[in-house]
């Protein structure tokens, strides 16, 4: 990737493995130093950190609950103290949590499911947000999903309902900060193999055929989804906020 990020500072919620990794090693490759945001996966957290720091920038992981108030606000607050100031965020902190019907789910389940995807996208911007106004250039990148347009596979309505809830919090995001110079845009995966995600909910059979059902003929991979994202946190994308863009090879086109 291109070095149009020289200088900058990013914050990458969920980039312990998977897609987040890919994203904060790609906006260290264009130029960027990165916090790492973890919760569990502490270990693969440093190995993120160390890909980063094998690039020649500097790289610092930190834990939080993205569902809990006070750890997003110390998480932004310690990543912008480390880094120097934050200029992109990256929320791509999210889970399918479990698979469940609407009339088996649960009010806990629905709550999760919405808390993790959604309601910490709100609390990561909320709390970058002085942070971001003070950057010459702040862009935001928000994590959507193909199932907000196509409602996901079986027992994933609340998936579906928390990443078209993503998109709209995006559009209205976008409209909200465009006078403080901060663009606002999504990201929408469709079948991105080699991730956490599929490999503990999706079972192998499924996965190579919704492989075989993408135009392009293949999965995507994690670095699909990176290149996106350091495009949207360029200074090529000054014109660009409020809209999605879909990864899925061609599977939803719009």
């Amino acid at each position: 990737m291109s070095a149009e990020l020289n200088g900058s500072f990013a914050l990458v919620t969920g980039s312990g493995h998977g897609i987040g990794r890919a994203i904060a090693v790609g906006l260290a490759e264009a130029g960027a130093d990165v916090a790492v945001h973890y919760h569990s996966s502490g270990e693969e957290a440093a190995k993120t950190v160390a890909a980063i720091e094998a690039l020649g920038r500097r790289a610092k992981a930190f834990r939080a609950d993205v569902t809990v108030t006070a750890d997003v606000d110390r998480l932004v607050e310690e990543a912008a103290s480390f880094l120097g100031g934050l200029d992109v965020l990256v929320c791509n902190a999210g889970h399918l949590v479990g698979r469940a019907t609407v009339e088996e789910m649960s009010d806990a389940h629905f709550d999760q499911v919405i808390q993790v995807n959604l309601t910490s996208a709100f609390r990561t911007v909320r709390a970058a947000l002085p942070h971001l106004k003070r950057s010459s250039a702040g862009r935001v990148v928000t994590m959507s999903s193909l199932a907000a347009h196509n409602g996901g596979g079986p027992g994933s309505v609340a998936y579906a309902a928390s990443k078209a809830g993503v998109r709209g919090f995006t559009k209205g995001l976008a409209k909200e900060l465009g006078s403080a110079g901060i663009t606002v845009n999504s990201v929408a995966p469709g079948f991105i193999r080699g991730t956490a995600f599929h490999d503990t909910f999706t079972a192998p059979a499924a996965q190579e055929a919704m492989a075989a059902g993408i135009p392009v003929g293949r999965a995507g991979t994690p670095e699909d989804v990176a290149s996106a994202v350091v495009h949207l946190a360029s200074p090529a994308s000054g014109f660009l906020t409020g809209t999605t863009v879909d990864i899925d090879g061609g599977v939803w086109p719009r």
